[in-house]
């Protein structure tokens, strides 16, 4: 069956409400749009506020319920387009081109996997232990926040089921202090993950690679660009890969084998 073509779809704000310091949890009514996103791809969003202002802005998501017809999306208000947004009440109308991108595979066979997410990279990794969890596969996650007041979505990951989820801080405010990647390389050296999904920072996420490869273990990570159209026509948000040429992250991606990208 193929995937769901790319469209523009209409939405309406059901809730938007702070989720951690930085951060905001908004809920968008949009039926068609829950029922074709798979975890891992990414919505375009119009946000109003600006006339000046055309681009979209790309946001992964954290839960597309089909059932309910609601999109939750978690977000860092880190510049003007996620301002408005963050301003936008419960009724407000907008639309939203999706679903965009490639989802996160599940490998054949895959029977325990690990998901490692650093600050707002944790919405789509959210979004993988629910396909995790639907799937019927294991999983541990690792958690990193820049202090505890930052951090969101252990206790979301601990609803799904994960077997361990072990937080890690920048300043030791909460869990244990230092990068997700150490705590990472003592997961790996138990063994017994068939691959590992991650999502954050481009540092963490090559830091996360080079573990894999060490241990042997398969690594998707989800790279983040300036996605302006969300389909492959701007040609703005290209990834550098492993082999010398460029693969566009909203048409390509955002999800890539890692061992593809030149880090």
């Amino acid at each position: 069956m193929s995937a769901p073509a790319v469209g523009l779809h209409e939405f309406s704000v059901v809730s938007n409400e702070p989720a951690a310091e930085g951060l905001m949890r908004v809920v968008l009514s949009a039926p068609a749009l829950a029922r074709e996103l798979s975890a891992g791809q990414f919505v375009n969003v119009a946000v109003p506020g600006d006339a000046s202002q055309v681009l979209r802005v790309p946001l992964s998501f954290s839960r597309a319920d089909g059932e309910a017809g609601t999109v939750e999306i978690v977000y860092a208000v880190v510049g003007d387009g996620t301002r408005r947004l963050a301003a936008m009440a419960a009724g407000e109308t907008s639309t939203a081109v999706g679903p965009c991108g490639n989802p996160w595979p599940l490998p054949a066979g895959a029977r325990r996997a690990c998901v490692v997410a650093g600050g707002v990279g944790i919405t789509p990794v959210v979004a993988c232990a629910r396909m995790l969890a639907g799937a019927g596969v294991a999983f541990d996650a690792v958690v990193g926040a820049q202090t505890a007041g930052r951090l969101w979505g252990a206790d979301v990951l601990e609803g799904l089921g994960a077997g361990r989820v072990v937080v890690t801080t920048d300043d030791g405010s909460a869990g244990r202090a230092g990068f997700t990647t150490a705590a990472l390389a003592d997961l790996l050296a138990e063994g017994g993950y068939d691959v590992v999904y991650t999502c954050g920072p481009e540092v963490m996420m090559a830091g996360v690679a080079r573990l894999c490869r060490e241990a042997g273990v398969a690594c998707r990570v989800s790279m983040e660009r300036m996605m302006g159209c969300g389909f492959g026509a701007c040609n703005t948000c290209n990834v550098a890969m492993a082999d010398g040429t460029y693969r566009s992250c909203c048409k390509d991606g955002p999800v890539f084998d890692a061992e593809e990208v030149a880090w």
